[in-house]
């Protein structure tokens, strides 16, 4: 036996060796994660003068989490933990075993797991994390798209699946709570991160360094319960209860920490929900609208008094004008390039500034639009346009409007 929930001593020198590694090896990644920003210049110097890496070594997160500065953090942590096991084993060779101190870092590591596995899950259930593809993603071509854009892509465009990955993240964070369900939550927590990190891993998407230790994390927890599980449900032996080892024994104690974990759990789910059912209605899939939504098609492209023919050489021609955001519109060319313009509509809707942060114009355009047609007519950065456009009928696309069927005769896979 390695490890166990139970009281035990003394302890094998395997089962220390593996205890005094994961604290080790887990405690400093926590360390880091919260502290890089401190540790910049010492984290610079190892990446540079000891690994002789070339990257970017500024601690500014930029949404990745495998960057030059993460594996320089990682490389930190294994020799931290192989100098550190063997110091610590050395000095506090006499110890018999490590009972309470295995029993406090298991704490530990069930509520920073736990508390990953509610905000992550909780960013699905409420589709924050995956939105819906937008407009301008449903117009690109699929070999244009990153493996990471094309996992988006698939996440986003189904709320059920969503609801069903986030439902079990959030099982998983829920079972780790409790002390007597923490294996079952370590076990689902195993089988939903490993998930996520061979997506990350096989779609090209940056938080393979962070998934990893959740997986490894929840994997640690899980050992502690490994041969009661083993016999259970692989060699067909029988097991019994444990007595759980608690280092506090007093009852007050533990009513307290009862209705703490209740009460901060009840907090932070209604926070959650409060947050994430607010950010889907304002930011996400079921946000308002803005006015002149859709995708419109370049019929008619005049500039200056010169029509331009639809040319797919063309840099300068409009393709289509993507209107899916409040105050903002994508313009395509014909040649696939992508312009983000500001897109201000007056209180009439018949005046609009079209324009890009590093020049702002007022009011360029004049504007005639129905439901199917827009027609703009102005002055952009110093060239006269006359821009006729159509929308395109967003019902006829097969991604958002396929729809969901019990009975397909044939598979209809375009």
């Amino acid at each position: 036996m390695l490890l166990s929930h139970q009281y035990h001593s003394p302890w094998s020198l395997q089962a220390k060796v593996l205890l005094k590694a994961a604290i080790l090896f887990f405690g400093s990644f926590i360390l880091f994660m919260f502290s890089s920003s401190l540790l910049e210049p010492f984290l610079t110097w190892v990446g540079q003068d000891i690994l002789q890496l070339d990257g970017d070594f500024t601690a500014v997160s930029t949404g990745s989490g495998d960057r030059t500065m993460n594996y320089i953090t990682l490389f930190l942590q294994v020799v931290l933990t192989v100098i550190g096991v063997l110091l610590w084993s050395y000095l506090d060779r006499k110890r018999p075993s490590y009972n309470q101190l295995q029993y406090w870092f298991t704490v530990i590591l069930r509520i920073f797991v736990a508390f990953f596995m509610l905000a992550y899950g909780m960013a699905k259930v409420y589709k924050l994390q995956f939105p819906a593809p937008s407009l301008m993603r449903l117009m690109q071509p699929i070999g244009e798209m990153s493996p990471m854009g094309l996992a988006w892509t698939f996440m986003g465009h189904s709320e059920g699946y969503n609801l069903f990955t986030g439902f079990m993240e959030v099982l998983g964070g829920l079972l780790l709570i409790p002390r007597r369900t923490q294996t079952l939550g370590a076990f689902i927590t195993m089988g939903v991160m490993t998930h996520v990190a061979m997506m990350n891993f096989f779609f090209d998407i940056p938080v393979k360094i962070f998934a990893v230790h959740l997986v490894l994390m929840a994997g640690f927890i899980f050992l502690i319960d490994l041969r009661r599980f083993s016999n259970y449900f692989i060699f067909n032996k029988p097991t019994s209860a444990i007595s759980y080892y608690r280092p506090i024994i007093d009852p007050t104690y533990h009513k307290i920490i009862w209705w703490l974990k209740v009460s901060v759990l009840i907090i932070y789910l209604g926070f959650a929900s409060f947050q994430g059912y607010h950010a889907e209605r304002n930011l996400r899939d079921k946000r308002p609208k803005p006015e002149l939504y859709g995708i419109w098609e370049t019929k008619v492209f005049v500039k200056n008094n010169d029509t331009l023919p639809p040319l797919v050489t063309d840099s300068l021609r409009w393709r289509y004008l993507i209107r899916d955001r409040e105050g903002f519109a994508v313009i395509k060319t014909m040649t696939a390039d992508l312009k983000w313009m500001n897109f201000d509509l007056d209180s009439t809707s018949t005046q609009l500034s079209l324009y890009r942060e590093d020049y702002k114009q007022d009011n360029n355009f004049t504007l005639i639009a129905t439901d199917s047609t827009m027609t703009m007519e102005g002055v952009l950065y110093g060239d006269s346009l006359y821009i006729k456009l159509e929308s395109l009928d967003l019902k006829r696309m097969r991604l958002t409007n396929r729809g969901f069927h019990w009975v397909n005769e044939h598979p209809y896979n375009y």
